[in-house]
């Protein structure tokens, strides 16, 4: 067996809208095709063995141990590695479990698909499941608990850490989308003008003065202090000496640390001699040369949560430790409280398991302890120097015993140090009285606390600290997002997204828009190149100064990663012909109509999907949309535009020679099309279509009038500028010259009807085919050029996509003779540059010379010249 290919999917995709994170394998069985698992010896035996989790998939049979009935009965390996590729995922603390197997249409090769989690993970579980399966059949050992600890060590190291996840995971149950911006915890939530970031639990509001005063211990302290709140006494060292005489003034027991450190490290606690102060200094300069030197102050470790300054909750924090029974080595109480099923690999559960380092061997040196010890029995053991649940330490909510003066501290120190999200560390007895009755002080304010000690403590109630983070950036009845239309369909992607655009833009939005010739934010040109998929979308969607996107989403992107994001507001499905047929696993009409559904199935449930209802298979997507749907249409009196008005619906159609807009039985005529320039004077029957649509779209967006339509409509010329590749026609002094980036045969049969309607003679076409098309493809193509052109000049595009050539032309020569008229002159110049050369030089009084280009910008570039050369002439 051996893995083709892996994608990963990372929004609504064509095999679910909803489960956005799918891992798709397109796995060739091989020889294995020929074996199921009821004909390979003692299969199921030894996957219950390896493996006797996987009893609870119920898999199609519906009930526990379901799956292995299915592999008694006889499955293909592609279904048995869909559900081990989810079965080691949980066993490394990952639980997912959605997963589909489906053939690819060739022998012996399937897709599986199955959820994730961390994508590194679901990756690498679907690579070990198929040596796993491989290792069963051939009846060999495996080595299972590397492979989980591995998924380990790749959800440590790629995961959002338990604060952050917190924080995005309520603010997408809340409805407000984010993206991840870097490997680490950089996350924006919300959409491009209404974004906020956070890094861990600093927040784009947080003030970076603040961060860095937390920053600076002394600085703090000292702050504090001038405000009255209860601090250790202490001072600031750089060598022995220094702190000799900081011992002197102060007396034992102290604690030194470093003056800008964090989460505990170079910290030593309750230090009652001059030898434990020495190393415990050579210990804080490791991370900073200047270090705090405090007075120890007895009690219990407690940490105050502070957000938008306002007390949120405490807990009672317990370094890892470990109690002697009188019986057992320190070892051995350290290996049994790691059984505790509550204790995991870092973050995979609510405790993490106690590893012996360093620091633990300094701890049970100072008081005369090895791993080896037996400890008397009821003797508590400190193993960590600070109580960081990372190290194994636990936690205990108090929240509920905080005393109302020590709330108010706690609220006011935010305010003295300026932090809107702070952990406040005090030591004291315990948090019932005021500290300033109790002799407990305030150690430490931190910036970026953590939440996981609040949100999964070891005893006491759990408290959802990431809400009020979401509340403070985002207030009640904001989401942080921006308008959305998204335009999907084969052809008249473009120009509809890019007349939406200029329609939204005439009214005063800031428009972020995608388009198969670049990415515009405010009408410049970001990206040059096709970009009408994810991360182009993503790019519009991250720009801080856009407040409404209007998004291309081709079939490629959406077959490869998914869309870039979870829900639009409007989604226009142009139509569905035959195009990229026999790529990505689409090999005919109803495969890619669904691929295209998975635009308008994203719309909010108070959006809108406008569809075709000229178009059988677009038509048909209205089923099982959970939103409000509009149609568009050539004809009026189409019977589905009626029923559909009829019924209070909305729809745009071209009646009359307007374009209008029906509003249940009322009709409003928006423009005349032979006053709408996209449509040269109404010739050019696509863009009427094209047209619908866009003012269809803008007019359900409730902020759009019908006059800023017509006056939208009026101002948006068909250009070079405005519309690159989309009818661009130039006219010369003795014929005209017009490229168009029609490449497909629908596309071409459009663009042949406009051309058919122009008074020119002889129209002249430079056409090509595309290597990734099909056969029958590329003929369609000649024979449709055979039907509209008087001469032909066959050209190659710059990347053959799997074919010569050679290959290329001869099928559109096959499709221009298959048009029955042997008397078109034929010439082929593969260059498109030259094609052109050759066509302007040799160009007849009253013709017209269609490119169908593939480097549309510089084929734009060329033209212009010989405009402006002939000019000057």
């Amino acid at each position: 067996m051996k893995i083709v290919e892996t994608k990963v999917l990372r929004g609504p995709n064509y095999w679910s809208v909803r489960r956005n994170k799918l891992i798709q394998i397109r796995l060739d069985l091989e020889e294995m095709e020929a074996r199921p698992t009821n004909e390979i010896p003692g299969f199921r035996e030894r996957l219950e063995k390896l493996l006797p989790s996987m009893y609870s998939h119920r898999c199609s049979v519906g009930k526990p141990g379901g799956f292995f009935e299915r592999v008694e009965e006889g499955t293909w390996m592609g279904h048995v590695i869909e559900h081990m590729a989810l079965e080691l995922q949980t066993l490394a603390g990952m639980n997912t479990g959605f997963g589909r197997t489906r053939g690819t249409g060739k022998e012996g090769e399937y897709y599986v698909v199955y959820s994730y989690m961390e994508e590194d993970a679901g990756v690498f579980a679907g690579e070990a499941s198929v040596r796993i399966a491989q290792a069963l059949a051939d009846g060999v050992d495996y080595d299972l608990e590397a492979d989980i600890q591995t998924l380990r060590e790749i959800r440590e190291n790629t995961a959002l850490g338990p604060s952050t996840a917190g924080i995005v995971n309520v603010a997408a149950k809340l409805g407000i989308p984010y993206i991840r911006l870097n490997k680490h915890s950089l996350v924006q939530l919300g959409y491009g003008i209404h974004q906020k970031r956070i890094r861990a639990t600093i927040a784009s509001t947080t003030s970076n003065i603040a961060v860095d005063i937390a920053g600076d211990k002394e600085e703090t302290k000292n702050l504090l202090g001038a405000a009255e709140i209860p601090v250790p006494r202490g001072t600031i060292i750089r060598s022995p000496e220094g702190l000799q005489e900081a011992i002197d003034d102060i007396g034992y027991p102290i604690v030194l640390k470093p003056i800008d450190g964090n989460h505990g490290k170079g910290a030593t606690t309750n230090i009652t001699n001059w030898e434990q102060a020495v190393k415990a200094l050579e210990a804080a300069q490791l991370y900073s040369r200047s270090v705090i030197c405090e007075r120890f102050i007895a009690g219990f470790d407690f940490r105050v949560l502070v957000i938008n300054h306002k007390f949120v909750c405490a807990a009672l924090r317990t370094p890892a430790s470990v109690v002697g029974d009188g019986e057992h080595t320190i070892q051995w109480l350290i290996d049994e409280t790691n059984k505790d099923p509550r204790r995991g690999f870092g973050h995979e559960k609510v405790l993490t398991q106690i590893t012996v380092d360093g620091f633990t061997e300094k701890m049970l040196n100072d008081v005369g302890y090895t791993l080896d010890t037996v400890v008397p029995k009821g003797e508590l053991v400190l193993l960590k120097p600070t109580a960081n649940l990372s190290t194994g330490g636990t936690s205990t909510d108090v929240t509920d015993e905080v005393h109302s003066a020590n709330i108010f501290m706690a609220e006011r120190i935010s305010k003295i140090i300026g932090l809107d999200i702070c952990g406040i560390d005090i030591m004291a007895p315990d948090l019932k009285v005021p500290i300033t009755e109790n002799s407990g002080a305030v150690l430490e304010v931190n910036a970026a606390p953590g939440f996981r000690m609040h949100i999964e403590p070891t005893v006491g109630l759990p408290r959802n600290v990431s809400e009020p983070v979401i509340d403070m950036l985002f207030p009640k009845g904001t989401t942080g997002r921006i308008p959305i239309i998204a335009v999907t369909g084969t052809n008249g992607k473009t120009t509809t997204t890019r007349l939406i655009a200029h329609i939204c833009k005439a009214v005063g939005y800031k428009v972020g828009f995608t388009t198969s010739d670049g990415v515009y934010i405010q009408n410049n040109l970001m990206m040059r190149g096709d970009c009408t998929g994810p991360v182009s979308a993503q790019f519009v969607l991250k720009d801080p100064t856009v407040d409404f996107a209007v998004l291309e989403c081709a079939r490629g992107g959406i077959l490869k990663s998914g869309l870039a994001f979870q829900n639009c507001d409007i989604a226009i499905v142009t139509n569905v012909s035959a195009d990229h047929i026999g790529l990505g696993g689409i090999d005919n009409l109803e495969q890619m109509a669904k691929v295209k559904a998975v635009v308008p199935e994203t719309v909010f449930p108070h959006g809108y999907a406008i569809l075709n209802a000229d178009d059988d298979l677009v038509y048909e997507m209205r089923k099982g949309l959970d939103c409000n749907v509009a149609f568009f249409s050539m004809d009026e009196n189409n019977e589905r535009i009626k029923e559909h008005c009829e019924d209070g619906g909305y729809a745009a159609v071209y009646e009359n020679g307007y374009v209008s807009i029906l509003k249940g039985t009322w009709k409003i005529r928006v423009h005349k099309v032979t006053d709408i320039p996209l449509t040269y004077g109404g010739k050019a029957v696509h863009n009427i279509m094209n047209t619908l649509p866009a003012i269809l779209a803008a007019y359900l967006y409730r902020n759009i009038t019908i006059d800023d339509l017509k006056q939208a409509l009026q101002t948006f010329i068909p250009s070079a500028a405005q519309t690159p590749g989309r009818l661009n026609l130039f006219r010369f002094k003795k014929f005209q010259v017009l490229l168009d980036f029609a490449h497909n045969p629908a596309g071409l049969r459009l663009l042949g009807g406009f051309i058919s309607k122009m008074d020119a003679y002889p129209k002249v076409g430079i056409i090509s085919g595309t290597g990734d098309r099909r056969d029958e493809d590329i003929r369609e193509v000649g024979k449709i050029a055979a039907e509209y052109f008087d001469e032909i000049i066959i050209r190659q595009d710059k990347y053959l996509r799997g074919r010569t050539a050679e290959e290329i032309v001869d099928l559109l020569k096959d499709g221009i003779r298959e048009s029955g008229d042997g008397e078109i002159p034929v010439t082929v110049i593969l260059s498109e540059k030259e094609a052109l050369l050759h066509a302007y030089k040799n160009a007849q009084p009253g013709s017209l010379i269609t490119l169908l280009a593939d480097k549309v910008d510089a084929s734009l570039e060329l033209i212009k010249k010989l405009k402006e050369e002939e000019e000057r002439v």
